[in-house]
């Protein structure tokens, strides 16, 4: 059994949409999906703001080969275009980690190297599930809690949107 954690963001055209085909897309494998929040772009900050959420998804069939290409092809069927790193995008489907398993292909970074400072993904995470650990790393509140919060304050609820 393989057991992913998944961070999807967007802030290009029907945002919420873009999520929405990410968890329809991935629907069959979907343990639990977090609240949709609403963050400020991070990297290159002259773009509209993302919505975010973090799902965890499980399969007998996928390594974290087989997570990658599914987040791929959910970002194809957005139409992402890879133009500018931490630009505008549909959907973004990152994945954060597999459970056991660590790499160092430049393709599959594991865990997420981002994920430590990235309240984006830490908070609607620990939503989900409030143990959380990131291997090599420790507990995900432990990372949130050493976050500035200025960080944490950019990430915001949205209560009036669903996933499903």
């Amino acid at each position: 059994m393989s057991r992913a954690v998944l961070s999807l963001g967007s802030n290009m055209g029907d945002r919420l949409g873009y999520l929405r085909l990410a968890v329809a897309g991935l629907a069959d494998v979907l343990v639990a999906a977090s609240p949709v929040y609403e963050t400020k772009p991070w990297g290159v900050t002259d773009q509209p703001d993302f919505l975010n959420a973090v799902l965890v998804v499980e399969s007998a069939d996928l390594d974290e080969w087989g997570w990658l290409r599914r987040g791929q092809e959910l970002e194809r069927r957005a139409e992402r275009r890879r133009e500018q790193r931490w630009g505008p995008r549909t959907l973004d489907v990152d994945v954060v980690t597999v459970d056991g398993v660590r790499s160092d292909d430049p393709e599959l970074l594991l865990p997420h190297p981002g994920t430590p400072s990235r309240a984006t993904v830490l908070i609607p995470w620990l939503a989900i599930e409030p143990n959380a650990q990131l291997p090599g790393h420790g507990r995900v509140a432990d990372l949130l809690d050493a976050l500035p919060e200025s960080e944490r304050a950019d990430v915001h609820l949205r209560a009036d949107l669903t996933l499903h």
